[in-house]
């Protein structure tokens, strides 16, 4: 590192892109910092979760940065002592530069969090960076299933995304209003409303949605089954109707669950 440049100089040459070769980043930030992270095992388990070389080398130059801000700022702390407040700070830190964003940072952190099995930060982490990350609106005409020319029927009065239809249709009142106006039936107003509430739910998105929906499901009903009976019962479904894809995998089954669990709810069906 260039005696002028300073540590936080160095981070935000890496997240801007303008260190091309990771390794020379990575020897950069390392310069100077106490030799107190788990490094080589933090890379076999990072490899055990199949992250890919250079995601490695990413993630342990945002740790690596991370811990020399820590050195810099909080000296009687190792990164496995640090705290909420400490975070929360590193943040803000990186943050007070106009433009810049945690988010990567915050990803990154978060597998460290992992594999020193301290949840409360992983929690937290994970928690900042969702805020960071702005979700894109899915839009309904690329549920599968959907009758095109009832879509355009909502994009007539500016109905494209999931967070509009649900908008316009979550409660039993405003949905015969927006059939007043579009001509639609209530009953595929309440479709549309049911697939754009099940894309809410982590990773759901044109098949799952329509794969849910037809096994007649919605958040709420989802909330109520146990992974193990819901992954047995789509799995039964798909047999049995012929659907065109595969159930979804035990893992996914659960944290569908637990998602369903912790979602406010917002449709009146």
């Amino acid at each position: 590192m260039p005696p002028c440049q300073t540590a936080k100089e160095v981070y935000l040459d890496y997240l801007r892109g303008s260190r091309n070769d990771t390794a020379q980043a990575l020897t950069a930030i390392k310069e100077g910092i106490l030799d107190n992270m788990k490094e080589n095992e933090f890379r076999a388990y990072l490899k055990r979760n199949r992250r890919k070389a250079s995601a490695i080398d990413q993630i342990v130059s945002f740790v690596l940065a991370f811990e020399k801000y820590l050195q810099d700022y909080y000296p009687d702390k190792e990164i496995e002592q640090i705290s909420v407040e400490s975070l929360e700070s590193y943040v803000s830190w990186i943050e007070s530069e106009p433009g810049e964003s945690a988010s990567k940072a915050l990803w990154a952190l978060r597998y460290y969090f992992d594999f020193i099995a301290n949840q409360d930060l992983s929690d937290l982490a994970g928690d900042l960076r969702s805020e960071r990350i702005k979700r894109k609106p899915f839009y309904v005409r690329n549920f599968r299933g959907v009758n095109l020319d009832e879509i355009a029927k909502l994009e007539a009065v500016y109905i494209e995304n999931t967070d509009q239809m649900l908008d316009a249709g979550r409660t039993p009142k405003l949905r015969q209003a927006l059939s007043e106006q579009t001509s639609l039936p209530v009953e595929v107003l309440l479709e549309y409303v049911t697939l754009s509430d099940l894309a809410r739910l982590g990773a759901v998105r044109s098949v799952r949605a329509r794969l849910y929906y037809d096994a007649g499901l919605t958040p709420e009903i989802i909330a109520t089954w146990e992974p193990e009976d819901l992954h047995a019962m789509l799995k039964e479904f798909v047999r049995r109707t012929q659907f065109d894809g595969i159930a979804p995998l035990p893992k996914e089954v659960h944290n569908l669950v637990a998602d369903a669990r912790s979602l406010p709810k917002l449709v009146q069906y």
